[in-house]
């Protein structure tokens, strides 16, 4: 898939009338992203057991994972496709063991299918419903995952993923994206994420409205700079909950 990723123009707040939109980031806003990660590396290798023995012997999950992480240190580059970075780190692992490097591709897909077998949040599935009555619903993430395989196909109008856009948040150009496939504009749109630096300041800084997500799993994640004026952070946040259910609460749906 090929987005268009606009050039950024930020309104400010209010400038469009209401919301009408809610862009939604996936991973650890509507599942916790990391058990599903830990078992589709596992399948992954359990998988290069059977086919690639050689490079199951040498790499294990753990060192296939510092490959990746040092892949994406040698690949800046591609700091948007996650998905071409686990190709590349399969095919330097085969390679590396003498195994053959055409195995990378189905590798790949054994752990992408894997990938998207995830467990939402118990709140999700209502909060959904509930918000989905009154706005339009558009994921946005910087992950690989799949609304059909994920369930949220009846949920969501579409979903633009860092790797279509060739850009990751925090990047303006990614919700601006969002927002032309939409025709809304960024005032019209509320985005809700997990991440305080990728969704809550990137979407204000491209003009749209921010919720940040803040579950109880997720307490040790980073937040605003403690030295931060309020009034900078009035600016960067409109919401702060502790899960959809809230927000759609707060939004009167």
């Amino acid at each position: 898939m090929s987005i268009d990723c606009p050039a950024f123009s930020s309104l400010p707040p209010g400038a469009a009338g209401p919301i009408r939109v809610l862009t939604l980031d996936l991973d650890d806003t509507l599942w916790p992203v990391g058990p599903t990660l830990v078992r589709a590396e596992q399948m992954l290798h359990d998988w290069l057991r059977a086919q690639a023995p050689a490079t199951a012997a040498a790499f294990g999950v753990e060192r296939m994972v510092a490959l990746r992480q040092e892949v994406a240190r040698r690949r800046p580059d591609l700091a948007h496709d996650l998905t071409e970075l686990r190709r590349i780190t399969l095919r330097e692992a085969l390679a590396a063991s003498g195994d053959d490097t055409g195995l990378a591709d189905p590798a790949f897909e054994v752990f992408f299918a894997a990938r998207q077998q995830v467990t939402w949040y118990e709140d999700v599935a209502e909060a959904l419903a509930r918000l989905g009555r009154r706005f339009v619903l558009f994921g946005l993430t910087n992950g690989n995952a799949g609304l059909e395989a994920t369930g949220l196909t009846p949920h969501l109008r579409g979903v633009i993923s860092a790797r279509d856009c060739g850009v990751a948040k925090p990047d303006a150009r990614i919700f601006a994206a969002a927002c032309a496939a939409l025709a809304v504009s960024p005032a019209e749109v509320l985005h809700v994420g997990d991440d305080w630096a990728l969704d809550v300041v990137g979407a204000r800084q491209a003009g749209l409205h921010s919720a940040w997500v803040r579950r109880s799993d997720a307490a040790h994640r980073p937040g605003p700079a403690s030295g931060q004026p309020q009034d900078a952070l009035d600016h960067l946040h409109h919401l702060t909950v502790p899960d959809l259910a809230r927000l759609a609460d707060l939004l009167g749906v």
